[in-house]
Parts: structure tokens; sequence; C-alpha cells
């Protein structure tokens, strides 16, 4: 499976910033193909988990209001540089990707 998450992660005064791009579908299921009138099937992401050195600091719970590709980008004390960032999701019909960066 290609990489589809983008991790940026930056510590400034004790202050780590992580920002990050998810490339998913996030499809609601409510949504018609305009060509045939059929509902396009539910595809979603479910949870998001970001650990910091292996020790979550943040756990999302989406569903299928959140947009296609999402943007996740949130801050938190106690980062250092070179520290470990990892971003984990899995979705509704099983997929799920990870990545690791170092905070800069």
């Amino acid at each position: 499976m290609a990489k589809t998450i983008k991790i940026r992660a930056k510590v400034k005064d004790g202050i780590t910033t992580v920002k990050s791009l998810i490339t998913h579908p996030m499809e609601t299921g409510l949504r018609k193909n305009k060509k045939t009138g059929e509902l396009i099937p539910a595809h979603f992401i479910q949870e998001v988990i970001v650990k910091h050195n292996g020790k979550e600091v943040i756990n999302c719970e989406w569903g299928g209001s959140i947009s296609k590709n999402p943007y996740l980008a949130f801050k938190f004390k106690g980062g250092k540089k070179d520290d470990t960032i990892e971003l984990s999701w899995k979705d509704n019909k099983g997929q799920s990707d990870s990545v690791t960066a170092k905070i800069r």
C-alpha cells in the first residue's frame, strides 16, 4: 500500500506542533454515483492515534462527516528534538496505515 500520511512535527519553547495530511476518500455512504444513481458505499477513517515516544497523546474517533483527505493539527507539551511521533489510522473497511517521524 502506498503511504497515505504526510506528517511534520516541530518543537518550540517546549510545545510540539504536529501537522498531518491523510489521503483517504472519506465516503459517507449517502452520496450517489452520478452515472448509475447507486449509492457509493461508506468508506471512512474511524480511529486516528498519535503517539509520542510510544505514549499516546491523542486518540480521535472519526465518522463519515470528516472531509476527504483530512488534515489534523494539534499541539502538546513535552516533546523534544529527535523524539519520535507515530500516527496511525484504521477505517471501517479494515484498512490502516501508520507513519513515524522525528520531531524537528
